[in-house]
């Protein structure tokens, strides 16, 4: 009986040797940006202009692009409207959990101090979801111009 080959590695496993402290440092770290980022977001709202630049395309071109709409929208869910975030953008349902996701998985690894191998068939899945993800924004970034609904609300409060 001949032994199925084995699956070719697009990345080996890789093992971090430095202290566990270390290894948590760049996590945490990340992980208590976005809390003092996402607490002054909360505290200062977007809707009040003068706190944040404003978006390239919204003011250059007078488009909204995938991302127009994204602080006002997580202003809204960390003060607890989700109804609002989801009408400013709502691309906000899908990056928020994914970004989160990434973290936790950082975390984990960091933890561990092991990054499991990667093989060829996992990498050509994850690019297929990467293209896959941008092609769906630039479409949301067109579609959202024409659909009144899908827009910013950029100056409504």
């Amino acid at each position: 009986m001949a032994l199925a080959a084995p699956e070719r590695l697009a990345i080996p496993e890789r093992r971090d040797l430095r202290p566990k402290w270390r290894r948590m440092l760049a996590p945490v770290g990340a992980g208590l940006g976005a809390v003092v980022a996402c607490g002054y977001l909360a505290l200062v709202d977007p809707n009040e202009g003068g706190h944040y630049p404003l978006c390239p395309t919204r003011a250059f071109l007078g488009v909204d692009c995938p991302g127009c709409g994204g602080l006002r929208g997580m202003h809204a869910l960390l003060t607890g409207d989700p109804a609002r975030a989801v009408d400013h953008n709502v691309l906000l349902l899908g990056v928020v959990p994914f970004v989160v996701w990434l973290w936790v998985r950082w975390m984990l690894r960091a933890w561990r101090g092991v990054s499991p191998a990667i093989t060829l068939e996992q990498q050509r899945r994850w690019n297929v979801a990467t293209v896959l993800v941008v092609v769906l924004a630039i479409a949301f970034g067109v579609v959202r111009n024409f659909v009144p609904y899908l827009g910013s609300a950029a100056g409504t409060a």
